[in-house]
């Protein structure tokens, strides 16, 4: 079990005789750094203060930074009562004693796990415990022109074969590609799509006691996959921009791509103007769009969806029971304000405030999105869509997570070895028996 903070009886006789009336002052470090989502952060801490009386120092700190930093802080015995984090850094901090991990499992439990997306606690399950405790996230999407497969018998995308089927009845370029894959391998993004695609044919690089997945029949799935949709691709060296650009122009039957295309379908970005209606305001390519959460390969009948969720965690430092407090408000009563710093990245992972409740995401669903003109997203998309746009943390996955192996699946990801073999393979330099005996040779090597 990870290290729980324990209170001397000494210190509980002393915390029994402060009067309910005392007053504390937490810290707060946050990832939310932008001037825009401080100052709702600020009110939102405000608010608490009117409920409780407690004060909260809201603190930013780069999200590159948060791991140095907290690691300096906690040797220093200097840690924030409240640690706003990734996915990446819940077992890390808590195997070092960062987190006060029965706080976090105390407060799911209060507000009741079943009111909570399963995959965003499952993320953070380890040891018996909840680390630390979920307020937002998203998944990634398989964004498809839903009018384009209706008219031509097609079924939604949810497994390999449906968009292999789907390439095969659209594919007709240079007017229309079939899919917009990432083929630059010095991108994330092309990480971030073959991470979601082996998540769906149930590949994992790292096996449960941390060594390198030798089995490569899953892998190779996920290789063929993989060019099929590049070769259904425009040429050239494609990331997020050109896929975005070819679908909001109207030149892409499918693309994956992360929630924060909401908005911009909706002509409410400027910097991305949907190009394909004569309006680059309208909604017009928006109701045309359909979207996939839960996707499946051929090893993975139940599908997956690649989740980033992000944490509030209480610390081994913290004053807990104010602490414990504030996070428990964040998802509560503060909630709203908290999902309103950008709607469109932070799907509520908590739905209602009971289980079986949609509280949550049918308030979620009226926050304001956008840039250049703002707009709820219920306004933008009918209510069946966001539910499966919401559904996918039900099941968001990550590699390694389950198993404990974050660390090593990071390493693995940031290393890029899957994104420079890929390329290799779809350019025909290499086969597919050979690119899958490199990919694990490579990963074996690290």
């Amino acid at each position: 079990m990870f290290k729980t903070k324990l209170l001397s009886a000494a210190v509980i006789a002393s915390a029994m005789a402060i009067p309910v009336s005392h007053a504390d002052t937490i810290k707060f470090w946050t990832m939310e750094i932008q001037p825009e989502r401080m100052a709702i952060q600020e009110k939102l801490a405000e608010a608490f203060k009117a409920a409780s009386g407690h004060t909260v120092e809201v603190i930013p700190v780069e999200e590159a930074e948060i791991a140095t930093r907290t690691t300096a802080a906690f040797a220093a015995g200097d840690l924030p009562d409240v640690l706003n984090h990734t996915v990446q850094h819940l077992l890390p901090f808590a195997e070092a004693g960062i987190l006060d991990t029965g706080a976090a499992t105390d407060v799911v439990e209060k507000l009741g796990v079943d009111s909570y997306a399963a995959g965003a606690v499952n993320m953070a399950k380890s040891d018996g415990e909840i680390v630390s405790v979920p307020t937002d996230g998203w998944t990634q999407l398989v964004v498809y022109r839903s009018d384009l497969f209706e008219e031509n018998g097609l079924a939604a995308p949810k497994t390999f074969a449906d968009i292999e089927a789907a390439i095969k009845k659209l594919h007709n370029p240079p007017a229309m590609y079939g899919f917009v894959a990432a083929t630059k391998v010095d991108e994330g993004y092309m990480m971030q799509l073959i991470e979601h695609i082996s998540l769906a044919a149930g590949y994992m690089p790292v096996n449960a006691d941390g060594s390198i997945n030798e089995d490569t029949s899953a892998l190779k799935e996920v290789l063929s996959f993989y060019k099929v949709i590049t070769d259904a691709s425009p040429e050239g060296e494609l990331f997020w921009k050109q896929s975005r650009e070819q679908y909001l122009d109207g030149k892409a039957a499918m693309i994956i791509w992360s929630p924060s295309l909401l908005d911009e379908l909706g002509g409410l970005r400027d910097s991305a103007p949907v190009t394909y209606a004569t309006d680059t305001t309208s909604k017009e390519l928006a109701e045309k769009t359909g979207f996939v959460t839960v996707f499946s390969g051929p090893g993975n009948e139940a599908g997956a969806a690649f989740a980033d969720v992000r944490y509030l965690g209480i610390t081994a430092d913290a004053n807990t029971d104010v602490a414990s407090s504030f996070v428990e408000y964040v998802v509560s009563e503060g909630y709203g304000q908290w999902l309103s710093q950008a709607p469109e990245g932070k799907f509520p992972v908590r739905r209602g405030d009971s289980a079986g409740s949609t509280k949550y995401e049918e308030l979620w669903a009226t926050l304001p999105v956008g840039v250049d003109r703002k707009a709820p997203l219920g306004a933008i998309y009918p209510k069946s869509v966001i539910d499966d746009i919401v559904a996918g943390l039900s099941v968001g996955d990550r590699w390694g997570v389950k198993s404990g192996n974050l660390a090593t699946a990071s390493k693995l990801v940031n290393s890029r070895v899957m994104s420079q073999v890929i390329r290799q393979f779809v350019d025909g330099e290499l086969s597919l028996d050979d690119a899958a005996a490199m990919i694990v040779e490579k990963h074996k090597a690290l």
